[in-house]
């Protein structure tokens, strides 16, 4: 007995700090606690017990049971307190509420006009501040591209609306302007500065060849090109003053081998030759400069003196491709800057220009032909060889792509032949293969002409010594060499 007595003593202490107790949180699903508004919500909420009280006489645990929730409770609490703020809600405070937000709408629509009619303006201001300031824009294309807008006055509507940002102002435009224009300036006088390093190298009266190679590594300027290519590949000598007579020897050399030769293009001999090179040249690219009669004509004849003088190899399928970017630059000496080479008209061009640019687009041809001649041999092992070279390397730098390629039986000859058979020359645009070149023919050149012409036994030492070297660590040891 005493113990009952005690728990109903223990039960009836405190009942309203016992832990589990209701005690609602207001936060996000809640509305804010106001003592004004929802003075009488936690008296109403003990009015409602979330679960039933018997009607018959109950112990004080039951009691307290009965009045407790706890987390996992299933009850409407949440729809009762909700439902219990909007009857204790003052309608005033409602109304009040409603009208700000109106208002602040209002105000938000206002701007936006205000901002779209300025904004049409400033755009108007622009358009007559670039065309004063116009003469200031001639700058590199892709700085002015990336920087400046062009507006033009038939899309001026579309771009305002599109293109424009709304929080852009006239002096953020005309600093854009200005800082594309500095960087323009710094492009230019960076060529400038190129150019010139190039015409004093050129100038000289030994031609640093090596030096040379060296700057033409980062690219060639469009004014040097035509000169750098032809002492690059031979074809001049580094001499000054031998420069002009080799090369009219070189030119009238050509036009001897065309009398000689081209006439025979029809007999049963060199029939097949010249038909396969007359399919092949309409085919190539670009088909606008390419498809001009007098251009087709001039392929023609160089491809088919080359195979004549080279009965080895003969005229094979891609050697069409490599005159293409020799002829084209030593075209772009006599075109204006304003025209495309690949736009150009050249039948406009004098018969004795004509004439010089086929033989000097033929001798740097064959000279860059006599290094890689066995890529066009009898089954070109030149580019198995290469091919096979490439495969190695993938699988030593990116071991991930060489198994997916033999995980699909992919074999690397049925996508890279065409790689080394056409210099890439079907896989980049003519402007990136001239820039390509402007550093691939240095190596290649250098790789056909080393430097030996003034070796002694010592330096034969050196590099008999490194061949022994390289030997011990890779050809004793295949496994490094592959992996």
């Amino acid at each position: 007995m005493s113990n009952d007595a005690g728990r109903k003593q223990f039960w009836r202490r405190n009942v309203s700090r016992v832990p589990g107790s209701i005690q609602h949180v207001y936060g996000a699903q809640h509305p804010p606690f106001d003592p004004q508004l929802h003075g009488t919500l936690t008296k109403s909420v003990l009015k409602h017990p979330t679960t039933p009280v018997k009607l018959k006489k109950t112990t004080t645990f039951q009691e307290f049971e009965s009045n407790t929730s706890d987390a996992w409770d299933v009850g409407e609490d949440d729809d009762e307190l909700l439902a219990m703020a909007a009857e204790n809600l003052n309608s005033n405070v409602v109304m009040e509420t409603a009208k700000q937000v109106i208002q602040n709408h209002t105000k938000l629509q206002e701007q936006s006009k205000h901002q779209a009619s300025q904004q049409e303006e400033e755009s108007f201001v622009l358009d007559e501040t670039q065309s004063l300031s116009s003469h200031e824009n001639k700058i590199g294309k892709s700085a002015s591209e990336s920087s400046i807008p062009k507006i033009s006055g038939e899309k001026h509507t579309l771009q305002r609306q599109q293109s424009v940002p709304q929080q852009t102002s006239i002096p953020v435009m005309l600093k854009m302007a200005d800082q594309a224009i500095s960087c323009g300036s710094e492009l230019n006088e960076r060529e400038a500065f190129r150019v010139e390093k190039f015409k004093q190298l050129l100038a000289g009266p030994n031609t640093d060849l090596d030096e040379l190679r060296k700057l033409s590594w980062s690219g060639v300027p469009k004014s040097v090109r035509s000169i750098t290519w032809k002492l690059l590949t031979g074809y001049l000598p580094a001499n000054v003053e031998r420069r002009e007579s080799t090369l009219k020897r070189k030119q009238k050399e050509y036009f001897a081998f065309i009398e000689q030769y081209y006439s025979s293009r029809n007999d049963d001999t060199n029939q097949s030759t010249y038909r396969q090179i007359h399919i092949d040249v309409p085919r190539m690219s670009p088909e606008s400069l390419i498809l001009q009669p007098v251009v087709t004509e001039v392929f023609e004849r160089i491809l088919f003196i080359w195979a004549i003088r080279h009965p080895a190899s003969g005229y094979v399928q891609g050697i069409n491709d490599l005159v293409t970017p020799f002829f084209v630059v030593f075209l772009s000496d006599y075109i204006d800057e304003e025209v495309e080479v690949e736009n150009a008209d050249v039948s406009s061009l004098p018969e004795e220009v004509l004439r010089n640019i086929e033989a000097d687009s033929y001798w740097c041809m064959s000279k860059l032909l006599d290094g890689i001649q066995d890529n066009y041999t009898f089954a070109q092992p030149g580019i198995q060889r290469k091919v096979k070279m490439l495969e190695e390397l993938v699988s030593r730098i990116d071991d991930q792509v060489h198994s997916h390629l033999q995980q699909y039986e992919v074999e690397y000859l049925q996508f890279a032949f065409r790689w080394m058979n056409n210099l890439l020359m079907r896989e980049l645009p003519l402007r990136c293969t001239i820039r390509l070149w402007d550093t691939y023919q240095g190596l290649l050149i250098f790789l056909q002409n080393l430097p030996t012409e003034h070796w002694k036994d010592e330096d034969m030492s050196v590099l008999l010594a490194e061949a022994y070297r390289l030997k011990f660590a890779f050809a004793d040891a295949p496994n490094h060499y592959k992996k």
